[in-house]
């Protein structure tokens, strides 16, 4: 496959400028870049779901028609989204079939599909029951149903978003496992990722991208960690560094909370002390969303206590933030932001009825400044200054806004304000090696400070820095919180897919 020329422009934005790049066959290349570089647009081009500016894609030697993803896939062009696009009340058969017959056939040709699935599933190693509801599959197994339609429609190119984002440590080792298969039978893979250390295991070349430019492609072999970081933000990402922290008083507390609902929690026990953060692992959909709903106050539990120092709280966001809780959700658009605001009104969103307001009224003046010290503060790069709408931030720097905010105290402080809690739920979901490193600076430092942090993480690379202690939710139910020495990955991974934790967690 070759593109030739690749330009996409969104209003002033150019995404994409004048991209040329290569795809051997049976070769893995990794698109790496950071938040805004151009990475989505591109393979939305070559999936058909944009229309290049300019350019030209071949595939296979003949024209690829642009803007068709029916003619991507007829090409043999398959994508796996990083958040699944299967119906879980269909069963895996019915969902690899559903797309490949006319409407107009009278009878389904199920037998031949499932003749069809089973080979296909033997000759790669995907093992798979054709007739299992999707909606019981565990995460690693869905992944695989995703990949399975994708060959199933004989694709010979398969690309890949952040594919292990969801995955424990062993079914991210299947994944890879099967990768090493469908090269050496001849597939072609566009690999997308933002943890450079799988990206060196599994990818032949590189392709860096920088503000919608190719920067570099480099042969995995002979390409390190911090030479692709360099190359993908344009300056050396330092480290963050871990502060001397002392363990303080108890700041919340948790006691058989309950919450109803397929993601709810089953008699969770949990006590968040200063200076300490205690992480939570675990596969997406596990009552992860629900225990930062109740520390967000946003859901009441049905049984069980939650105190705040001490204090039970009502189920009022505006009381856990008056009580010093500062929330950092995971959908940073949805819940985190209001993308038509500008930056500075989302700024003092969490907190106008006290030092920006007045009678009623907004002081805009006060804000402002606020805003701005806050933006320069956390390096919020907007084009408006704070005028610039929220949802024309990248997501870096819309997760540095919401980040500030929760750090900044209403005053002009010289040091960031350090709230009694922080919940972070997903705080570096899909953010460039840069933006992760501030992120995690500012935890550090705000732990450091005093402040209990509560992080919900399904980024196990990311707990095991992080955390001080490690717990596990597994189908709402969640294990002691241990030291993080006395776990090792593997004993995580275990646990995430509903392994005992005492039996697998290991003594330092």
């Amino acid at each position: 496959m070759r593109l030739s020329g690749i330009t996409k422009r969104f209003g002033s934005l150019l995404a994409n400028d004048g991209i040329s790049l290569d795809l051997a066959g049976a070769e893995v290349l990794a698109l790496l870049g950071e938040n805004g570089a151009g990475k989505s647009t591109l393979v939305s081009i070559l999936f058909g779901h944009y229309v290049p500016d300019a350019g030209t894609i071949e595939a296979f030697g003949a024209p690829l028609p642009p803007g068709d993803p029916a003619a991507a896939l007829a090409a043999g062009i398959g994508m796996v989204h990083q958040h699944f696009t299967l119906a879980d009340n269909m069963s895996v058969l019915d969902n690899v079939m559903l797309g490949t017959e006319p409407w107009w056939r009278l009878h389904s040709q199920r037998r031949a599909a499932r003749r069809r699935l089973m080979e296909t599933a033997g000759r790669f190693g995907l093992a798979v029951n054709p007739d299992a509801r999707v909606g019981a599959l565990s995460v690693g197994e869905r992944q695989r149903v995703e990949i399975l339609k994708a060959l199933f429609r004989d694709a010979k190119i398969l690309i890949l978003d952040e594919p292990t984002a969801v995955l424990t440590p062993q079914e991210a080792g299947g994944l890879f496992a099967t990768l090493k298969e469908l090269v050496r039978q001849g597939l072609s893979i566009i690999f997308i990722s933002h943890k450079l250390p799988e990206v060196l295991r599994v990818s032949d070349r590189i392709a860096v991208l920088r503000d919608g430019k190719l920067i570099d492609v480099r042969d995995a072999r002979h390409a390190g960690e911090a030479e692709l970081a360099h190359l993908m933000v344009g300056r050396e990402v330092a480290p963050p560094q871990v502060r001397p922290h002392a363990v303080g008083a108890l700041v919340c507390e948790l006691n058989d909370v309950a919450v109803g609902g397929a993601d709810g929690l089953a008699g969770v026990s949990l006590a968040l002390h200063a200076g300490e953060i205690t992480a939570i692992a675990g596969v997406a959909g596990n009552g992860q969303q629900a225990l930062a709903d109740v520390l967000f106050g946003v859901v009441a539990p049905d049984r069980g206590t939650v105190r705040v120092d001490g204090r039970a709280l009502p189920a009022t966001p505006r009381a856990w933030i008056g009580a010093g809780v500062a929330r950092i959700p995971e959908d940073r658009n949805a819940v985190g932001t209001i993308g038509d605001l500008p930056v500075w009104e989302n700024a003092i969103a969490e907190r106008h009825a006290g030092a920006f307001a007045r009678h009623g009224f907004v002081r805009r003046r006060a804000a402002r400044a606020y805003a701005r010290r806050l933006v320069q503060r956390f390096d919020v790069r907007a084009g408006r200054g704070v005028d610039t709408p929220a949802r024309a931030l990248s997501g870096g720097n819309l997760q540095k806004l919401i980040l500030g905010r929760a750090l900044t105290g209403d005053g002009d402080e010289k040091i960031a304000h350090v709230p009694k809690l922080i919940v972070a739920r997903q705080p570096t979901w899909g953010l460039d090696v840069g933006a992760v490193a501030f992120v995690h600076q500012q935890l550090l430092d705000a732990c450091a400070h005093g402040a209990a942090v509560l992080l919900i993480s399904e980024d196990l690379d990311e707990i095991l820095f992080l955390a001080d202690r490690i717990a596990v939710i597994h189908r709402g139910r969640l294990t002691e919180a241990r030291p993080a020495n006395a776990w090792t990955a593997s004993a995580i991974g275990l646990a995430m897919a509903g392994s005992s934790a005492t039996e697998h967690a290991d003594a330092a």
